[in-house]
């Protein structure tokens, strides 16, 4: 027994470098990013709970658009990893072709979206709370939403060069990139949010425009190293030569890719409807949930690029027909991510709750962040196994299954639990986060069944 449990999960020393070498650079990117968000946070903080809330509430909505992108950018990866696999170049660069054009079209989409409803959209999450203006977090929220939008082509584009470059194995560029970002990104906060040397205080727009300017930088970097390294992105070979794309591959990848365009936008509009819910306990629960996710996120990322890996590497063993091998590589990754995703909620768990005493927020607003944390710590090893299993089905096509696992669930399970637990019951909002967390369980029970039932064994190229 325990040797075939070590065969089926445990692999040897040549398959963890592998998958390590590719994760690596892929975490050590989002930890930087994610920090620098913390950092971000935590300045923006110092200007009081109206800009927490403001900031966070329009995070929530560019999570949203942010989601979409991705999406649309992860329709044509689940062709392109496979076309890379197989050796394809030229359907590798149609699929990048299908990015750029997706992304784009999302973006303009976005940005009418956010000028139109803007002032709508963020004063859905803004509730009176003792102290708190919501009028004032309005007036934050919009000035910071202006100048977000500029950030938002590039930030497409990037996606579009990213992925398609992490599809050929090589996540180092864009972890390079996202450093330099990220490092302008905190020394321009500090300086525009507080006008520091010959920099003028602008506050929350002093936030919103270094994440404008360090997306620039970003974009660049990506764009700049892909063009002079031909050799390395054959994919680049024709990408502009032409505009269109032959209507056979446009066509597979909309079919397939449109069920995972449409399940990251409605999942993602699903968890905000599940935040806004929370929000209706008032401005102290939104301001402590912002504190709470900044950190859990820094504690997410092992869990969250370790999956972002499997579509990777099963998704090139697809492609080049060894379902063998992408059958044994998806279970050893899986037991490997939910194996570090559980020493790293002991540690969140055990930890986590220093992090909130460094805001200048109310301390009965530390005191609710603390817990949520610990909420969050609780149930994370069972979001990672469901992260796996999500990007396992997603590695063989099956975008309708994952459009039914993730997005309907969330509006059919997640977002109602939260709804009715936040209105219609005396619960107190930690036992309401604790309850709505818990419906990963029910996930979990999905995933596991679907992962077995090897539909997702499939070469599509």
């Amino acid at each position: 027994m325990l040797a075939k449990f070590k065969k089926t999960f445990i692999g040897d020393k040549a398959f963890y470098r592998r998958y390590i070498f590719l994760a690596t650079p892929m975490i050590i990117q989002n930890f930087i990013t994610n920090f620098v968000s913390f950092l971000d946070n935590i300045m923006v903080g110092q200007l009081g709970q109206e800009a927490i809330s403001a900031v966070a509430t329009v995070n929530q909505l560019h999570f949203v658009f942010a989601l979409a992108v991705f999406g649309a950018a992860s329709a044509g990866s689940i062709y392109g990893a496979q076309y890379f696999g197989k050796g394809d170049h030229k359907g590798h660069m149609y699929t990048f072709r299908f990015k750029l054009y997706a992304t784009l079209l999302a973006t303009f989409v976005g940005i009418l979206i956010f000028k139109v409803f803007g002032s709508q959209l963020i004063s859905l999450f803004l509730t009176e709370s003792e102290g708190a203006s919501p009028e004032l977090a309005l007036e934050y929220g919009l000035q910071y939403l202006g100048i977000i939008l500029v950030g938002l082509i590039p930030f497409a584009v990037n996606q579009a060069y990213a992925t398609n470059i992490k599809e050929t194995g090589q996540t180092v560029v864009p972890m390079v990139a996202g450093m330099v970002a990220v490092a302008t990104n905190a020394i321009l906060d500090y300086c525009l949010i507080f006008g520091f040397g010959p920099f003028p205080e602008m506050g929350v727009r002093g936030a919103a425009l270094a994440t404008v300017i360090a997306r620039y930088i970003e974009c660049a970097i990506v764009i700049i190293w892909a063009h002079s390294h031909r050799e390395l992105n054959r994919y680049l070979e024709g990408a502009y030569t032409g505009f269109g794309l032959p209507a056979n591959i446009f066509r597979q990848i909309l079919i397939k890719g449109a069920p995972l365009m449409l399940n990251e936008v409605l999942w993602a509009a699903g968890m905000s409807m599940v935040t806004q819910s929370y929000s209706v306990r008032g401005m102290n629960v939104l301001t402590a949930l912002s504190m709470s996710n900044t950190i859990a996120n820094l504690f997410n990322i092992v869990f969250i690029q370790l999956g972002a890996c499997i579509s990777i590497v099963v998704g090139q063993y697809l492609g080049a027909g060894e379902l063998e091998e992408a059958k044994d590589a998806d279970n050893k990754m899986i037991a490997f991510s939910v194996f570090c995703c559980t020493i790293m909620a002991i540690i969140m768990f055990a930890f986590g709750g220093l992090f909130p005493r460094i805001y200048n927020v109310a301390p009965e607003i530390r005191s609710l962040a603390t817990r949520f944390i610990a909420v969050a710590a609780i149930w994370m090893p069972s979001c990672s196994f469901s992260h796996c299993s999500y990007f396992t089905l997603r590695s063989g096509g099956k975008t309708l299954v994952t459009f039914l696992f993730d997005s309907v669930f969330t509006w059919v399970i997640v977002a109602p639990c939260a709804f009715i637990l936040a209105h219609y019951t005396g619960l107190g909002i930690v036992w309401v986060y604790f309850f709505v967390q818990g419906t990963e369980l029910i996930k979990n029970i999905m995933g596991y069944f679907m992962v077995k039932s090897d539909v997702w064994l499939v070469q599509m190229v």
